[in-house]
Formats: structure tokens, sequence, C-alpha cells
């Protein structure tokens, strides 16, 4: 697994301390990040930029046109494969022209959930997340759309998804609609290197991930340059991971 640098390490040992107490702990260095007893809605209010660029080429979460990615790994007790495609279809969200990557996920063939995720890249090179369409298709047959949301509708609001320049110890919001997708990341490393079935990959990008939707989970992530994310592993609970396999396009 990837080097944790020091302030990794601290952030784990209190989230593993605090998980049987229902605590939310934002890390201490996140003056961005919220109290756990305020809603992501009621203090975030960012400002989007007026100079989206039509490419996503941030190094560590690019996007080009068709280009697809395949993760395999265990979720909810059982294995799973996820298929992430970036594709030529574009929507408008609050005036935005986003890039539109459709994620599906499998077990033996069938089809768990079906994600549409919305991004456009600024400027500066921040890439920035402004929704999601997705659907569980559950056991009893039935269909959960719970966590879509569409910054500017019923109070949702974007997020960064990638800096342009990750450094520790930034924080940032990926994502904001309260009770629904409330998402917020740290940046904990910026060297090392990393093995998964795809390859050797180096100088990856860490960062761990809380929300207030799920007090006490916490999650790892790592990003390789030009690939974009390449590990995800759980932190507390149940033992769940996806890597990456393969890339193309």
């Amino acid at each position: 697994m990837a080097r944790f640098s020091l302030a990794a390490k601290v952030f784990v040992g209190v989230a593993a301390a605090l998980v049987g107490t229902g605590a939310v702990i934002w890390a201490p260095w996140a003056s961005s990040a919220p109290s756990s007893a305020s809603a992501c809605g009621t203090t975030y209010k960012p400002v989007l930029p007026n100079d989206f660029v039509t490419v996503i080429d941030n190094p560590y979460f690019p996007l080009p046109v068709g280009r697809k990615l395949v993760y395999t790994g265990i979720k909810d007790g059982q294995t799973q494969t996820d298929t992430v495609t970036v594709t030529d279809q574009k929507k408008d969200i609050l005036g935005v022209s986003t890039t539109v990557v459709n994620d599906v996920a499998t077990h033996d063939g069938s089809v768990l959930e079906k994600t549409f995720d919305y991004y456009a890249q600024d400027g500066d090179g921040n890439v920035w997340y402004l929704g999601e369409d997705t659907t569980a298709f559950l056991p009893n047959g039935k269909a959960d759309t719970s966590g879509s949301f569409q910054a500017g509708v019923d109070g949702a609001q974007p997020g960064i998804i990638m800096e342009a320049h990750p450094q520790i110890p930034d924080a940032y919001r990926q994502e904001c609609y309260a009770g629904q997708a409330e998402d917020t990341a740290w940046v904990v490393g910026t060297s090392g290197s990393l093995r998964v079935p795809y390859g050797n990959v180096r100088n990856v990008l860490t960062t761990l991930e809380a929300t207030q939707v799920e007090p006490g989970a916490y999650d790892q992530k790592v990003y390789g340059p030009g690939i974009g994310i390449v590990s995800e592993q759980s932190l507390t609970g149940p033992n769940e991971f996806a890597q990456l396999v393969s890339v193309t396009g």
C-alpha cells in the first residue's frame, strides 16, 4: 500500500479511537470543514469560477473522452467489478458544460449499480464535481437512487473532486447535498508508490475521506499521475476495497 504521511497516521489513529462513539471528527487542520453539528448546506457556499475549460487534464484526475478504467474488489461482502467510462456526452449544470462519466458496478455479470457523474475543470486546473445520478439495484427488485444530487437543485452545491496542485494538509469539500452527499477529502500523502493489478504506480497522491452521512466511516484513496484513482480502501468497518485492473483510451 502507499506510504502514509505522519498526518495520515495521526488522523487514522484519532478516527479509529472514535469509531464507536458516533461522533463525526474532522481533521483539525481543515478550517473549511464543518463542525459535527452543522449540515454541509448551512455554511458551505462555494463560488463557481467563470473560466471552465473543455478538456479535463488534471494530472491526478484526467478524463479524456473514451477512456475506460476497470476496477475489481469487495463491497457489501461480495466481489465487484467497476467499469468507469468517460463518455462524449455533456450536461449543463449551473451554466457549466460538464463531462459525463458512466460507472457500472457488477457482480458475476449482474448489474448492482449504475452512476452518471458530472465533472468540469476550471482554468486553474481544479476539477469540480457538480452532481451524480446513481441507481442501485436491490435484491428485492427495487431501485435505490439515494445519494443522487445535482448542484443548484434542492440546495445541493458543487465541490472539488481534485485540486490543481494538491498539497498536505489541504482539505476540501467534494460534494454537498445535506443528508445525501457530504464527502470531504484531506490530502495526506504526495509521494510513494503502490502496486495494484494494473501495475506498479509511482508518485502517487493519497487522500483520506469522510462523510457526515456515515459517521465514523473513513476511506483512503490513492491516485496515480496520468491515471486517476488506482486504489480505494475502507479504513473502518467491513473490509471493502477496489483496485485498478486496466486502463484503455
